[in-house]
């Protein structure tokens, strides 16, 4: 039943599985036939890895224009304690990965309460960040899942953004 496809399949999933920073147990990747469950886990892990690819990246120059034009939401991914101990871009807030599902899907008044900004909506536009561009990948995965069709993430993260505000100060 699997032949060569199934097991390109499962190979492709494993792959893609190892990349994220979260994992699905072994015998879910890699024993057929996979339940209804598992297979829909799997798809999910495909879907998200495709939808993350190089044109939903921001550069540095489209970020500070973004920033400039107020167009965007900027969401930092990051811990609060990091965000506190190595700065954070102006004009970001803080929502730390394990918390941005459930922030995207809250109500408008909570997310305002919580975060004291506007509920952004599935059409606005969002870019994550985070230090170095992996968190705020998971995360523009999570967003497009939850049908934010225009969000986008900046791979350099705070690292690259210090580096080159440091740069143009001098």
């Amino acid at each position: 039943m699997w032949g060569r496809r199934g097991l390109q399949l499962r190979g492709l999933a494993g792959a893609l599985a190892a990349q994220l920073p979260w994992r699905l147990p072994q015998a879910a990747i890699l024993e057929p036939p996979f339940s209804s469950n598992v297979y829909a886990i799997t798809r999910q892990l495909i879907v998200c890895h495709f939808c993350t690819t190089a044109d939903h990246n921001v550069s540095y120059k489209e970020l500070k224009d973004l920033l400039d034009s107020n167009a965007i939401l900027l969401i930092d991914v990051r811990e609060k304690w990091e965000i506190g101990q190595y700065g954070k871009i102006p004009g970001s807030i803080c929502i730390p990965l394990g918390e941005v599902a459930e922030a995207l899907q809250m109500s408008p008044l909570h997310f305002k309460e919580k975060y004291n900004q506007d509920m952004p909506s599935k059409s606005d536009h969002l870019v994550f960040s985070c230090l170095a561009g992996v968190r705020s990948k998971a995360a523009l995965a999570a967003a497009n899942s939850l049908g934010f069709s225009r969000a986008k993430h900046y791979a350099g993260g705070f690292k690259e953004w210090a580096e080159y505000e440091s740069s143009e100060k001098k």
